[in-house]
């Protein structure tokens, strides 16, 4: 391991980071305590207390031990948008000792059985826009569903700007396992006790993988623990700050620096379900937002607002995130319009977030930045695994509290992403990157076979999985094209039954596509082949065709 970034290690952070042995629980019942009548969350306007935090979420973890059987360990999957209720339901699941499954949204049928099946859940807690999404599932893989309504938390403060989706009223649902989450509050069910600690598990991101199905990454209150408290540490997050936390809560990144770091540090997140530049401008303004936690393109769009001028943001003191490399000409007009500079880190749902950032005092563009408190990472060759000299090109590995124990139900991939080194475990990121002398790593490409659109992982084999359910299709192969707004996005070669031969479109293929797989997922072109590249084994030559592309654009 390298010490070259200690020369410029932030002189207000020790190396080591000492964090509490507790569930991840705890955090609420310290900041409720102490700050019991201060605003946690601000949706739209409407405030949601500490107090009223702690006592709903000691409902929802009631309802879920007595009415839905939910027991120590068990999986509950969370599917919705960032709303009061996601938060709750989070920390609810977690109040009653068992495994937060968080779902993108986004997803749809045939992926959400397949989170039901391999988690083993019986419970889903979900928005109502997504109710029919997910209810071909209840009374086969699932048998308890909580439907939440984003407008029972709109209060008489909430503005004209409110979207559609979450103004929506709340609808009856009669339907035996489902129960309305205000019927659920109105039960007013206590729990057990909180007996859940630190090396229990805590929640369960999945990623994709090579495979075509999505890996569970089996984190503990220990592991996410760590990054909630050293994401707060590294920026220096006071019961003050107020943050807009608008990266979505499923996703590690948003969920450890936009939800759990805030209440563990006891400040304020005005929450916004998707992005609006106008909406988190407004927001800014209003809410004196002092830290903005955005991805690349969500600061790209917000700096191409015409009206920005328009508002008061002298109020923001940080900007940080990553999903991309930021352009250096976005990177400077960051600094020019609102004289702050964007802090990029890097991470991974395997490491629940961090596991470098950029120091706060010295930071570089597009630039990972340093491994924080008690990382060692290692760019290393992906033969023989020996540490490469500075400049030179290889994978990253990471060893620190934050890595995963490893992939739930699935001890192939476990052992296949784990090696050891001078006595410890490193995680193989699958990476390639570089360090400089300053001990800066740098992204250079993937090594693993991934798309990345704007900040969405993208793993063509699952994609492709999908795709071999259209009756017209006989090979399909994806692979990744240069997007100048996504960065990335996939792309579909396709050779066609000869049945189904000048009868279909390559249009048709991809609304097909986009109406059977999550949106971000979901091919944005279709090209028909006669054929695919095979190797000698018969395997379609992927990276051939990868590399086509890439010489294309």
């Amino acid at each position: 391991m390298s010490d070259r970034h200690f020369a410029f290690w932030p002189k207000s952070q020790p190396r080591h980071l000492t964090v509490p042995q507790t569930n991840l629980y705890y955090n609420v019942e310290v900041s409720a305590t102490r700050f019991p009548d201060k605003p946690f969350i601000v949706f739209y306007d409407t405030p949601l207390t500490y107090a009223r935090f702690r006592d709903e979420t000691e409902r929802i973890a009631g309802y879920l031990q007595h009415e839905c059987g939910v027991g120590p360990g068990d999986r509950v999957l969370l599917y919705m948008q960032n709303s009061p209720q996601f938060v709750l339901a989070y920390y609810g699941i977690l109040r009653a000792n068992a495994v937060v499954v968080p779902v993108n949204p986004m997803n749809l049928t045939d992926e959400l059985r397949h989170y039901a099946s391999d988690t083993g859940a019986t419970t889903a807690i979900l928005a109502q826009d997504l109710y029919p999404t997910m209810q071909p599932l209840l009374g086969t893989e699932l048998n308890h569903l909580v439907v939440a309504a984003y407008s029972d938390y709109l209060g008489s403060e909430a503005g004209p700007a409110v979207p559609d989706f979450v103004a929506a009223r709340r609808q009856a649902i009669d339907a035996h396992g489902v129960a309305l989450w205000n019927d659920m509050l109105a039960r007013n069910l206590r729990p057990g006790p909180l007996t859940a600690g630190p090396d229990d598990l805590c929640v369960m991101p999945y990623t994709s993988g090579t495979t075509g199905h999505p890996k569970g990454c089996m984190h503990t209150h220990r592991s996410t623990m760590y990054n909630t408290v050293a994401t707060v540490e590294w920026f220096g997050s006071r019961p003050d700050s107020v943050l807009l936390a608008v990266l979505p809560f499923f996703h590690v990144t948003g969920m450890e620096g936009s939800m759990n770091g805030p209440l563990y540090a006891g400040g304020t997140i005005v929450l916004q379900p998707r992005w609006d530049r106008t909406a988190a401008a407004l927001a800014v303004q209003k809410h004196r937002v002092t830290a903005l936690h955005m991805i690349t393109s969500m600061v790209i769009d917000f700096l191409a607002n015409p009206e920005l001028e328009r508002y008061d943001l002298g109020s923001i003191q940080r900007i940080s995130g990553g999903g991309a490399a930021m352009p250096q000409a976005i990177a400077q007009k960051l600094g020019d319009v609102l004289g702050v500079s964007y802090l990029e880190g890097y991470g991974m749902s395997e490491t629940i977030a961090p596991t470098h950032i950029n120091p706060p005092l010295r930071p570089k563009q597009q630039c990972l930045g340093v491994p924080i408190y008690d990382v060692d990472a290692r760019v290393v060759d992906p033969v023989d695994l020996h540490e490469l000299a500075p400049g030179e090109v290889g994978e990253i590995l990471v060893h620190g509290p934050q890595v995963m124990l490893g992939y739930w139900n699935n001890p192939q991939a476990t052992q296949e992403s784990f090696v050891e080194i001078d006595g410890k475990r490193f995680l193989r990121t699958g990476d390639l990157a570089m360090v400089d002398e300053d001990g800066y790593f740098f992204m250079v490409d993937r090594l693993k076979r991934m798309i990345n659109a704007s900040g969405f992982k993208i793993w063509p084999a699952e994609v492709e999985a999908l795709m071999y359910r259209h009756p017209a299709i006989h090979e399909v192969c994806v692979i990744g094209t240069r997007d100048p707004k996504r960065g990335e996005s996939a792309k579909a070669l396709v050779v066609l039954k000869e049945s189904f031969r000048g009868r279909l479109s390559e249009q048709d293929i991809v609304d097909w596509a986009h109406d059977n797989m999550a949106a971000y997922k979901s091919p944005r072109s279709v090209v028909f082949c006669d054929t695919l590249p095979k190797s000698g084994s018969g395997k379609v030559q992927w990276r051939l065709l990868q590399e086509q592309e890439a010489a294309r654009s």
